[in-house]
């Protein structure tokens, strides 16, 4: 399904095509929005095939907005499991602390704990054949003023008028836009892994559940509508490792990780027979994304940590945006489109980018009376609902027309 515009375009204006290097979220959602928009697009993947390992995640109203602009909603509805008013945190012992926002300003529930399988899937069947190229890892970069060239480790070279990079946080192409910078440990290690219904019968499956320190949480939502369970347990460690989300873990160093936690919480870990252990690294906001024919999206622009539930969130905002901005130029707007994309979004993501860090030192309190601590759990619901609430094709409509002007 198109996605709507109010921009008439003259068919003798030559449209930009585009690279897209990466076949993750932020990458295949990229796609389907510029697609959406008429234009032409190739993916490449350096995975020999699509897919991620078994993991949810939280697709908040602020990005299945998008996803129904770009005809995804029932997929959303089908793979998906909303969560609703049920939803809640707890302290430690299961003391009710305060319900979990779950609507946005207008009340309108659009959240869903969703397996990142089926996310990437779904994305993926929604594009035309031949779009996605698996087996390409970009290793060179070149650009002229008139075209962007990437080079692969396979031999093969792509040529287009716009280059986005979606390749996560080690991304290949950002060194091309900005120096090296280190990533920011932050002192937790994540556990995470799924439990299907099967095994945990009476879990409810409506609802997003936070158990909350001193010093380390729990986390538990349905994905797969509500045939499967996810959890992840955050705790603190004094030992970095490599960023990497599917290092294995030790069930049973999770379970003593939550030993003397609410019941509930073992009810959960009793059935974990796998886990994966996640290392918690960001990165400070970049001073720019773009340079060029050349942009960043997603990961490779903003790594976040993942207390605030935004990483894919934001990567379908950054599609969203890109393809609205650059459905309406011509190729020799370019480079102008790019840097408007970047203006429209380096704000918002960096604001959110240190949000989440701000939230994980509040759920991880070493207080030893939390009682501010969850005072401010229960104010933070004013701002779930204005981040839910934005909609960024208005913001990215205004920037496309001042390009036009």
């Amino acid at each position: 399904m198109p996605c709507d515009s109010i921009f008439e375009w003259n068919e003798m204006a030559p449209r930009p095509n585009v690279l897209v290097i990466g076949g993750g979220i932020g990458g295949l959602f990229a796609a389907n929005a510029l697609i959406g928009q008429g234009l032409r697009v190739s993916v490449y993947e350096q995975a020999s095939a699509l897919g991620e390992i078994g993991a949810g995640v939280f697709v908040t109203p602020n990005a299945v907005r998008h996803l129904e602009r770009v005809g995804l909603g029932p997929a959303v509805e089908r793979w998906g499991a909303r969560v609703g008013s049920g939803s809640y945190y707890f302290r430690h012992d299961g003391t009710p602390i305060a319900p979990v926002q779950v609507s946005d300003a207008s009340g309108w529930n659009a959240t869903f704990g969703m397996h990142r399988a089926d996310l990437v899937g779904f994305l993926a069947a929604n594009l035309p054949a031949g779009i996605v190229h698996t087996g390409h890892r970009a290793v060179g970069f070149a650009q002229t003023e008139d075209v962007a060239r990437v080079e692969f480790a396979n031999g093969a070279i792509a040529e287009a008028d716009v280059v986005v990079a979606a390749d996560g946080i080690h991304s290949e192409l950002r060194s091309h836009v900005f120096p090296p910078s280190k990533p920011v440990f932050h002192g937790t290690i994540s556990y995470r892994g799924l439990v299907s219904r099967e095994r945990l019968p009476n879990w409810p499956m409506d609802r997003w559940q936070m158990w909350a320190g001193p010093s380390r949480h729990f986390l538990v939502f349905p994905v797969r509508h509500g045939t499967m369970v996810n959890y992840v347990g955050f705790v603190p460690t004094d030992q970095e490792m490599k960023e990497s989300w599917s290092a294995p873990g030790d069930p049973a160093v999770l379970r003593r990780e939550f030993e003397g936690w609410d019941p509930r919480i073992a009810d959960v870990l009793q059935q974990v027979d796998e886990t994966f252990r996640w290392a918690l690294y960001d990165r400070e906001p970049l001073p720019t994304w773009t340079k060029g024919r050349l942009t960043l999206l997603g990961d490779a622009a903003h790594p976040m940590l993942p207390h605030l539930g935004q990483g894919a969130n934001q990567c379908i905002e950054d599609g969203m945006a890109l393809a609205t901005i650059l459905g309406h130029v011509d190729t020799t707007r370019v480079p102008a489109s790019l840097l408007a994309y970047e203006r429209l979004r380096r704000k918002r993501v960096a604001e959110i980018q240190l949000g989440a860090r701000q939230n994980g030192l509040r759920l991880d309190s070493t207080d030893i009376d939390l009682s501010a601590r969850d005072a401010q759990l229960a104010a933070h619901a004013e701002f779930r609902k204005h981040l839910y609430a934005y909609d960024v094709v208005p913001h990215a409509r205004a920037a496309a027309t001042a390009l036009l002007e």
